[in-house]
C-alpha cells in the first residue's frame, strides 16, 4: 500500500481521493495532507482519515509519506515536483505537468537523478476505447493516417471569478487549455505521436476573464495533419478522431467508438465506463513498487508542454510556430 499525500485539497485534489479512498484491491491511500485553505478541508480531511499537515514542507518531511500527488495551480508544479524528487518522494502530479519546456526538463531531471517515479496524470490514456483505437492504428486497420481531429471542451469558464487562480491569464493561457484542452494534445501524440508545428486563434467573446475559445492547426511528424479546439464556455463536449486510407474511427465521449471502412457503414462500440481516476493512481503505486513503468514516458510529457508553450507563441503571433 503506497502511503501517499494529496497535495491540494479543492475538487479535483478531493477527486483524486475519493476514486481510491477505502476501495477494495486499491494499492494506494492518503495518508496525509495540505491545502491552501485548511479550514474548508479539515472536516474531509477527517471524514477520510487523512492527517491535515501545515504546508508542503511538512508533507516532504513526514516520514510515513512516501509519495505526492499534486494537485495544486499549474505554475506550481515544476518547483513542487523537484521539492519531492529532492526529498525522494514519489510524484503523481496533474496536468498540465508544467508551463514551459525548460521546465518540464528540469523537473523530469530531478526524478531522475533521485530515481523516483513521476507520473502526469492525462487519466484518458486509461480509457479500454482509446487502447482500441490504438490497436487499430497499429495493426494497419486505419491505413495510412491522414488526419486527426480532437475537441475537449465545457463551461467551467462561466464558474470563474476574478481573483480565483484559473481566472489568471498566467496560469490560464489560451483559456481551457490547462483545465481540458492539454488532455486531447496528450491524447494526439498518445495516439499519432508528435507534433511539428502549430497555428492557433485564441480568443475571448463572451468570458470577461480568460480566453473562451482556442482553435488549432497543426502539422505531425508523421505528416498528418491535425485540428483542435478547446472551448471554455459551452456545453461539455469530447472527441477524437482519426482519419486514414482505409477507415476512420471517432470516439465520442469515453466509452462509444465508431469505426468505418472505406467501402463500409460505420459500426459503433460502446465499451465499460472506467474509473480512470483510480486507474491512474493505481499505475502510479504499480510502477513504484516496481511493477510496469507507468504508461506515459517523461518524453512525451514534455513534448505535450512543449505543444502547449508553443501553441501560445503562435496565438501571439498569429503565425506558424515549430515545436522545439
Amino acid at each position: 500500500m503506497l502511503a501517499t499525500a494529496i497535495v491540494g485539497m479543492g475538487r479535483w485534489g478531493q477527486t483524486l481521493v475519493n476514486s481510491v479512498q477505502g476501495k477494495n484491491g486499491a494499492n494506494i491511500r492518503f495518508v496525509a495532507g495540505c491545502t491552501g485553505t485548511p479550514a474548508k478541508a479539515r472536516d474531509y480531511a477527517a471524514e477520510k482519515g487523512i492527517r491535515l499537515l501545515d504546508g508542503y514542507e511538512a508533507v516532504l518531511a513526514d516520514p510515513e509519506v512516501k509519495a505526492v500527488a499534486l494537485a495544486t495551480p499549474h505554475g506550481q508544479h515544476a518547483e513542487q515536483v523537484i521539492a519531492a524528487a529532492r526529498a525522494g518522494k514519489h510524484v503523481f502530479v496533474e496536468k498540465p505537468f508544467t508551463l514551459t519546456k525548460a521546465s518540464a526538463e528540469a523537473a523530469v531531471e530531478a526524478a531522475r537523478r533521485a530515481g523516483v517515479v513521476l507520473a502526469l496524470g492525462h487519466n484518458r490514456r486509461f480509457l479500454p476505447a482509446v487502447a482500441e483505437m490504438k490497436r487499430l492504428l497499429a495493426a494497419g486497420e486505419i491505413g495510412t493516417l491522414l488526419h486527426v481531429e480532437g475537441q475537449f471542451s465545457g463551461p467551467g469558464g462561466f464558474a470563474y471569478k476574478p481573483g480565483a487562480w484559473r481566472a489568471d491569464r498566467a496560469e490560464s493561457p489560451l483559456g481551457g487549455m490547462g483545465g481540458m484542452g492539454i488532455h486531447m494534445v496528450d491524447m494526439i501524440i498518445n495516439l499519432a505521436g508528435r507534433f511539428c508545428d502549430v497555428r492557433v486563434v485564441s480568443q475571448a467573446k463572451v468570458l470577461p476573464t480568460i480566453d473562451d475559445t482556442t482553435a488549432m492547426l497543426a502539422t505531425l511528424e508523421s505528416g498528418a495533419t491535425c485540428t483542435f479546439a478547446t472551448l471554455a464556455a459551452a456545453p461539455r463536449f469530447w472527441r477524437v478522431a482519426l482519419f486514414g486510407t482505409d477507415a476512420w474511427a471517432e470516439l465520442h465521449g469515453h466509452e462509444r467508438l465508431t469505426v468505418c471502412q472505406r467501402d463500409g457503414d460505420p459500426v459503433t462500440r460502446d465499451f465499460p465506463v472506467t474509473d480512470i481516476e483510480r486507474a491512474e493512481l493505481e499505475a502510479f503505486a504499480a510502477a513504484v513498487a516496481g511493477g510496469a513503468p507507468y504508461p506515459l514516458p517523461w518524453e512525451e510529457a514534455i513534448h505535450g508542454v512543449s505543444v502547449f508553450e508553443t501553441m501560445i507563441f503562435a496565438a501571439e503571433s498569429r503565425s506558424t510556430y515549430a515545436v522545439p
